[in-house]
């Protein structure tokens, strides 16, 4: 297939800048059976059922962003992809001229950092000191929003590019679709006895990028680590069991879900996945997705494709953009059903 099949006209004014004045009031689009509703958040309530199963990503979105100079004199901002452990990170470099091996850094005025080496795209750094990376980012670093939203972090950003349920350091990248939940809507979930579980995928920048292949197969893509806590295959299994269904919270627990998918099968514990879902694929685990509206060319579109069939999602992108939903990390969101044999 070619990438400009996945291609959409998206007016500028639709790319949500701000989050809604509070979680869950967004819109939602239900998507089934070749029916399209315009629906509100609120209303996941009723398209929901006893016995289903919710699964989120836990993740929690790190201070990544740091901004300061080489020991030549030039600037650099880094963003740091992936902590390694707690002295080292994989992260992205931009300067005038890239740091050579051996080099150091001074970030934020503060964090002496040596270049170790590159690895791709990315470089790994080490800081320098005894306290733990994660801690330094915390103190020193800057929430790194999408590249789509114009403004730099602030105040409501660093409360509202944050899941309620975020708790495992390591993303930077926020799971949007887990945004619109708010406490209330996750005990009204629980009261229905929807059952809530959770998966951990540290959501990368590589989210961010467009296929620039021609063809989608030359598309060589990025790779996350996940978990699947043994937990969470018990409870999928169970809603299975009783009937009910696994319904995915954002494209993130998707693919952690189908990644650790083995022989028809969900096992629990951890690993790297760079898997790429496009038309054509067979889902194993997940019965519903719920997702916010994602980047034309982008490998999230395509996965969002393959679930709720191509032509038929392509045709919902064109009902957003004509009914003027938000779009992205900030805007609304769909609740897809995949079409029952």
């Amino acid at each position: 297939m070619r990438t400009d099949d996945f291609d959409f006209a998206l007016p500028e004014r639709l790319i949500a800048q701000h989050p809604p004045e509070r979680r869950g009031e967004s819109r939602l689009l239900y998507a089934h059976d070749d029916v399209l509703e315009d629906c509100r958040f609120a209303d996941l309530l009723r398209l929901v059922e006893p016995n289903d199963v919710l699964v989120l990503n836990d993740t929690r979105v790190i201070k990544a962003r740091l901004f300061g100079g080489k020991d030549s004199g030039g600037k650099v901002e880094v963003l740091v992809e992936r902590v390694l452990n707690e002295r080292e990170v994989l992260a992205q470099v931009r300067a005038s001229h890239a740091p050579k091996s051996g080099s150091h850094l001074l970030l934020a005025e503060a964090l002496s950092v040596d270049v170790l080496g590159r690895e791709g795209e990315f470089f790994r750094l080490r800081f320098a000191g005894d306290e733990p990376v994660l801690a330094l980012l915390e103190r020193y670093g800057r929430l790194p929003l999408p590249p789509y939203i114009t403004h730099a972090a602030d105040v409501e950003d660093e409360q509202r590019y944050q899941t309620v349920f975020a708790r495992e350091a390591g993303a930077v990248a926020a799971p949007t679709a887990g945004l619109h939940f708010d406490k209330g809507m996750m005990q009204a979930l629980r009261d229905k006895d929807v059952r809530i579980a959770y998966v951990t995928l540290h959501v990368g920048a590589g989210t961010f990028q467009p296929v620039r292949a021609e063809h989608i197969h030359e598309h060589t893509m990025h790779s996350e680590w996940y978990e699947i806590p043994q937990v969470t295959v018990d409870a999928i299994a169970q809603a299975h069991g009783a009937g009910g269904r696994v319904i995915a919270v954002g494209t993130t627990s998707l693919r952690a879900m189908e990644s650790a998918a083995q022989n028809d099968e969900l096992q629990a514990g951890s690993g790297e996945t760079n898997i790429f879902i496009t038309p054509g694929y067979r889902f194993r685990i997940v019965d519903v997705l719920l997702t916010n509206f994602h980047l034309p060319r982008s490998t999230l579109l395509m996965l969002v494709c393959a679930f709720g069939g191509m032509e038929q999602m392509l045709a919902a992108y064109r009902h957003a953009v004509e009914k003027e939903y938000r779009f992205f990390s900030y805007g609304d969101a769909m609740f897809i059903e995949i079409k029952k044999q």
